[in-house]
């Protein structure tokens, strides 16, 4: 029989063993006397016996005679008592919690971890002390909890491992949750080898093209093919539009349509091409009208429609369309973020926006910007586009999740910016952040705690005010912005670090595609040599009562999710939108709406019906023919219920703004509606 002997607060507990397990627990004391050390009072208990038997000690020395004797560490009164009675015995290395509970686990390297005491433990101990630390911090989803023993297993430091749970007592680069390589330096192309106008390349300051860009044009960019591009931020997508636009116009093919999800990116877009070609092709900027028609929020741009080269958000093209207006003939169509298909808000617009510019202009050749697409190859067939997929990225990017409570947030986000604006790049270029949260309101809670060098950014910023930002930040001059995560898709600052205050959106949670594309934001080969992305997770935390799951949890999701393919539903509200303004763009051909509508990447209801039945249009021999309410539809983005919606309130009310609010206050109860559908659903 083995005996492991553990020295404990003055005595010694004797565990005998069978194969590792433990048959029999005795409690020995060795006192020192004249003779030396000698064995004194000795109890055991056998089985699975509570009560300790008190047992001569001659019994203990028979025993250790009889076994093979291990001594769990050194100790000079337990080697001397069995030196005097010439009893062998190894130093063995054991877990020390193991022996508290009666378990016996000798430990090696491969399965022990460093406890933050600085002894070894073994990895089930490592894992208990892991969740009891947890435990004082509240609810750790099980994600997060999957995720830190993973973390220890590769590690194994506990120490290191909690780092991530209370970042303000360790280094950050303890919580490393991944790295993604930059890709290898590939051959390409100069641009004189290329068939491009001179005067397109002496204008783009670009010697060479880089490997997304080759891609595109060994795919058939530079002879007209329709393409969807999908690969890093900051791989140089825009230059592909670029390239395709100014070539097409300059040999008579048509104009160039650059559209963007939002108001500042296209802004960013204008002064960026007007700089570069406005002296060999005018630029101009089609973007919809601020509420508040005042200076200051009046986009810096010409608003020249018949410009070779126009860049557009969204809906402000969609906007000139769906009321009669019409553009210059265009040869090229560039859809920037066209993973924006799938916003539960915005992406049916875009999605009949695509058909009626393929119906408006057949002849053009439409380019596909993206970072983030599930599935790619499958809506590269449905845009019936070539795709062009390039997964490596320009620089390196590093990835680290942090679990630690709200109050923690802000300082841990103003010492990771001032860590990061520390650093200067091989290229001369400070460090930088981008600092993500959910609302307008937290934007400004953040950046005034953090101080001077920092600002908040966001939609409800006057133009003037974002510009003065965006100029601020490209010299270097702050070292953050604070920003929504709704302009994730669209901020456009060149920053190396990339802070998520919160996963969610308002009160919704980020999607793996969202949480993607705000991610891709770290990290520009013209400016830094490596991206890192921080998420600060707290357990427990949610933005909405009906969400059944916690921030710590979405945080493990997001890095370790797969992106859905692109295949939207569009509701009733919705289809009858697209609907009204699809017939409006061919008017009213029946034979022609059908064409648009089936061009379409989502799936659209039969509203057919439904519009005539509420008389809102009439079938008239091959045609559908609007009323002046289903024109409005089309005009100001909105589907039948909520025109009937308006109207009836129109009835029961004069005031326009008692009807902002009764809507404002039915929107609301439609989306606790949804969460709670959500949260069955997942049930």
């Amino acid at each position: 029989m083995n005996i492991l002997v553990a020295p404990q607060k003055g005595d010694y507990r004797v565990l005998f063993l069978d194969n590792l397990k433990v048959v029999a627990v005795g409690i020995a004391e060795v006192e020192k006397t004249p003779r030396g050390y000698r064995p004194g009072r000795y109890r055991v208990r056998w089985g699975g016996r509570q009560q300790f038997r008190h047992t001569p000690s001659k019994e203990l020395v028979v025993s250790l005679r009889k076994g093979s004797v291990y001594l769990s560490g050194k100790d000079e009164a337990f080697e001397g008592f069995l030196k005097d009675f010439q009893i062998p015995y190894t130093i063995t290395n054991v877990c020390r919690i193991c022996l508290m509970e009666d378990r016996v686990t000798p430990l090696s390297r491969k399965n022990s971890v460093l406890y933050t005491t600085g002894e070894r433990i073994c990895f089930e101990c490592g894992k208990r002390e892991l969740r009891r630390e947890l435990a004082t911090m509240g609810k750790v989803g099980k994600g997060a909890l999957g995720h830190l023993e993973e973390l220890l297993s590769s590690l194994r430091d506990v120490g290191k491992v909690l780092a991530s749970v209370g970042p303000e007592k360790a280094r950050i680069s303890q919580a490393l949750y991944d790295r993604l390589e930059a890709h290898p330096v590939q051959k390409t192309q100069a641009l004189v080898e290329l068939p491009l106008p001179r005067g397109f390349v002496d204008a783009s300051g670009v010697e060479k093209l880089m490997p997304v860009q080759q891609m595109a044009v060994d795919a058939g960019l530079l002879h007209g093919k329709h393409l969807l591009i999908v690969s890093a931020t900051a791989s140089g997508k825009t230059f592909i539009g670029e390239m395709a636009g100014l070539k097409n116009f300059m040999e008579g093919r048509g104009h160039c349509l650059f559209l963007v999800p939002l108001v500042a990116l296209a802004v960013q877009k204008y002064q960026r091409f007007e700089e570069r070609y406005g002296k060999i092709a005018g630029v101009g900027l089609l973007v919809g009208q601020a509420r508040i028609n005042i200076p200051e929020n009046r986009p810096a741009g010409d608003r020249n429609i018949r410009a070779p080269l126009v860049v557009g958000t969204y809906e402000g093209v969609d906007h000139f369309i769906r009321t009669g207006g019409t553009l210059p003939p265009i040869g090229t169509v560039v859809i920037d973020e066209v993973q924006m298909l799938t916003d539960p808000d915005r992406g049916h617009r875009l999605d009949g926006l695509i058909a009626r510019l393929k119906y408006l202009y057949p002849g053009a050749q439409f380019l596909y910007l993206s970072a983030t697409i599930g599935v790619p190859k499958v809506l590269a067939k449905k845009l019936g586009a070539t795709l062009v997929r390039y997964d490596d990225r320009p620089v390196p990017l590093e990835r680290y999740l942090l679990f630690i409570e709200n109050k923690q947030k802000i300082p841990t986000i103003k010492r990771l910016c001032t860590q990061e604006y520390s650093r200067v790049s091989s290229k001369g270029f400070h460090g930088q952040s981008i600092v993500f949260t959910n609302s307008r309101a937290r934007t400004h809670v953040i950046a005034d705690a953090l101080g001077p060098g920092y600002a908040a950014y966001h939609a409800g910023l006057t133009s003037q005010e974002k510009r003065e930002i965006e100029a601020k930040f490209l010299s270097g001059k702050i070292k953050a912005v604070v920003t929504t995560a709704a302009l994730g898709a669209g901020v456009d600052f060149p920053a190396s670090q990339v802070i998520f205050d919160s996963l969610a959106m308002g009160i919704s949670w980020l999607s793996v595609q969202e949480f993607g594309q705000m991610s891709g934001r770290a990290g520009r080969p013209d400016f830094h040599d490596l991206g890192k992305v921080v998420v600060l997770a707290e357990p427990g935390a949610s933005y909405s009562r009906t969400s059944g799951i916690t921030e710590e949890e979405v945080a493990m999701k997001l890095l370790r999710g797969e992106m859905e393919e692109v295949a939207p539903d569009h509701d009733l509200e919705q289809s009858s939108e697209e609907y009204v303004a699809n017939a409006v763009v061919c008017r009213g051909k029946l034979a022609d709406l059908e064409k648009i509508n089936a061009s379409m990447v989502g799936t659209m209801e039969p509203v057919l019906d439904v519009l005539v039945d509420k008389g809102l249009v009439k079938r008239e021999d091959g045609r559908v023919a609007l009323s002046p309410l289903a024109r409005v539809m089309a005009e100001h983005f909105i589907g039948v219920e909520r025109l009937l919606e308006v109207r009836e309130l129109a009835r029961k009310m004069e005031d326009p703004l008692d009807i902002v609010a009764e809507l404002a206050c039915a929107d609301a109860e439609r989306r606790k509606e949804k969460e709670k559908e959500k949260k069955r659903t997942k049930r």
